[in-house]
């Protein structure tokens, strides 16, 4: 009869070797658990690169920074030129914003060529292949060559840049000679922001800006050597435009975080279901375990009472063996399937924590991501308060010039009205010098 009583110390997979295995790597749903020393780490399966990240390319960041810088000055021209709601002329601060800028994509990457006064570097060249392409870009041409006082290749790049605003033809003309890489690279390296993508993306910004309309006098102007925007108003536009987009990188940032967020959320309340489910299984197995005790004890009885039974009967004492036999399989089998489900439990409980630990540092660092926003916002506007104290500034300036050109005008006429009058009065006096040497003569 010692074969059927249950065999309590038989070895079964306990829930500490199940925690001990689970300590060292997990994967749920999307994301890894593994040890670090004394940390665990978790970490999204997506996020994990295999391959270090590249070195920078330097000619690259300076092609996306000019793209980025053209971006905005395109941006803000075609906003002003449509709040202002007039023509505009070539004393307006964002256009002449938007020349500096497009001059230094045209000067990018540009082969130095070797001339009998020395090395020379503009992008007039590459702009005279407009000419070859379209013939009816030959009239800029022509106007920029017959414009008087234009003595450089880079005056007559600026003037050409002009004209082709005024005309609204910029965009077409961009990309035509873009498109053309092959007559291209006998001005520019092959790594210049004309020959990549970016020279591209640009030519197709410059659409926007045939809503606009102006009217640039050239005459008189020295395009040659002339500085296009005053160093401080340069200074605070240059500090601007990276506020603007050192804003807009911290944009994305919190956007970013706050989508890994709401997915590390959405983890955590599917966890949390499964959890509740897993402590329902282990509840019910609990009593499932309890139910086939009590019907192990029952059958013991029962094996003893047959045994102090005088006249047992043999058939019936068989198939008390052979039940007990199989209650005590189901019930090994019973313990095994709740260790396992305890282990599966404390995993998500201990996956849950770690999640938890993680939204709570994503939540901590958008919390100071939004703060440097906020720092960059009032920044952003004190630079632009600056920018319109110094576009005032420059305003009251060139009205004090003009009010004194005026006031240089009137004393310059006053004098030339002084001096006409002093020549009448010298004249008066000769005339009664002559009339009294008369007077002396016929009195003798």
């Amino acid at each position: 009869m010692s074969d059927l009583t249950p065999q309590s110390e038989t070895p079964t997979p306990t829930t500490d070797k199940i925690t001990q295995a689970a300590r060292e790597t997990i994967y749920l749903c999307n994301f890894r658990v593994s040890v670090d020393g004394e940390w665990l780490c978790l970490r999204e399966l997506n996020d994990i690169s295999l391959t270090p990240d590249p070195e920078p390319d330097p000619i690259a960041i300076e092609r996306l920074n000019l793209m980025n810088m053209a971006k905005l000055s395109i941006k803000g021209l075609i906003e002003s030129a449509l709040n202002l709601g007039r023509t505009l002329d070539s004393d307006y601060a964002p256009l002449q914003q938007f020349f500096v800028v497009m001059e230094h994509c045209l000067k990018h990457g540009l082969k130095t060529k070797k001339t009998f006064l020395g090395q020379n570097k503009s992008f007039w060249g590459a702009l005279e292949l407009v000419e070859k392409l379209t013939p009816e870009a030959g009239e800029i041409t022509a106007s920029v060559k017959d414009l008087p006082g234009l003595k450089t290749p880079l005056g007559r790049g600026r003037a050409w840049l002009r004209l082709a605003l005024m005309q609204k033809k910029l965009s077409d003309y961009m990309k035509t000679i873009i498109n053309r890489k092959d007559l291209l690279s006998e001005f520019y390296e092959p790594n210049a922001l004309m020959m990549e993508e970016e020279g591209a993306v640009i030519a197709g910004l410059l659409v926007g800006l045939n809503v606009i309309d102006a009217n640039l006098c050239m005459k008189g102007e020295d395009l040659d050597s002339q500085v296009i925007l005053d160093g401080q108003i340069t200074a605070i536009l240059d500090q601007k435009n990276y506020v603007e987009e050192l804003n807009r990188h911290l944009s994305a940032s919190v956007n970013n975080l706050q989508a890994k967020v709401d997915a590390l959320e959405k983890s955590n309340t599917k966890l949390t279901e499964e959890l509740a489910v897993a402590n329902n299984r282990i509840i019910t197995l609990q009593e499932d375990v309890e139910r086939v005790k009590e019907e192990s004890s029952y059958q013991l009885e029962s094996r003893k009472a047959l045994r102090s039974d005088s006249a047992p009967n043999g058939q019936a004492l068989g198939e008390t063996r052979k039940q007990l036999k199989e209650e005590t399989l189901l019930r090994l089998d019973v313990e095994k399937e709740l260790e396992v489900q305890i282990g599966m439990k404390q995993e998500m409980e201990l996956s849950m924590k770690m999640l938890e630990k993680d939204i709570c540092e994503k939540q901590d660092a958008l919390v100071e991501l939004r703060a440097q926003l906020d720092d960059m916002r009032v920044i952003n506007q004190q630079l632009s308060h600056k920018s319109q104290c110094a576009d005032a500034s420059s305003k009251q300036k060139s009205e004090a010039i003009t009010r004194l050109e005026e006031k240089i005008n009137q004393m310059t006429g006053t004098v030339k009205q002084m001096e006409t009058s002093e020549k009448h009065l010298v004249k008066q006096a000769r005339n009664l010098n002559s009339a009294a040497g008369k007077l002396l003569q016929l009195q003798q």
